[in-house]
């Protein structure tokens, strides 16, 4: 099933549609109905399965330093891309559907993932500042504070796919990276 695309001048598939019930809404409403793609927002919890992959591999590097250079190759990816790259049964519909998820889940789930994104970079570095220090100690408590930080912004983004209106605020962003 093809649904059209929602074009705006500010980015696609931002347009707010007041109108609920609008047609292409209507379709990918139906056509999300009964799969792992949330009927309210639009969003899947697939998308996670990237998040996650950081979050683990960061916290192998105390414990298994090799794995630093998996987190190094470790990118972010896009919604779409992730779906584009993934084995998710239902890829094309949750790329679709996302084109079309509210504003009101989608650009507070865009600015979560902007942050996740800028906290894993920071925090990679940080990582392999101790790791290059020779300081098991203190790799494992930067490891952990990460990783932290990362969990939270993935939880944020779960209950934003769940329909949540909880976001992080900026005074906790900015926390993150005064680590």
């Amino acid at each position: 099933m093809s649904f059209p695309s929602r074009e705006d001048p500010d980015g696609p598939g931002l347009l707010d549609d007041p109108d609920s019930a609008s047609p292409a809404r209507a379709r990918i409403a139906a056509a999300v109905k009964g799969r792992n793609i949330s009927e309210t927002t639009f969003l899947a919890t697939d998308y996670l399965n990237h998040l996650n992959e950081m979050i683990m591999l960061l916290e192998l590097v105390p414990d298994m330093p090799d794995c630093l250079e998996d987190a190094r190759d470790w990118q972010p990816k896009s919604y779409p891309e992730h779906f584009q790259d993934s084995g998710f049964s239902d890829a094309a519909l949750a790329i679709q559907a996302y084109e079309h998820a509210p504003a009101c889940y989608r650009r507070p789930f865009d600015e979560t993932i902007a942050h996740f994104n800028a906290v894993a970079a920071e925090g990679l570095a940080r990582i392999e500042a101790a790791v290059e220090a020779g300081d098991s100690d203190r790799l494992g408590e930067v490891a952990a504070q990460v990783c932290t930080q990362l969990r939270r912004l993935t939880d944020t983004a779960n209950g934003i796919i769940h329909g949540s209106g909880s976001t992080v605020d900026q005074a906790e962003i900015d926390g993150f990276f005064a680590g």
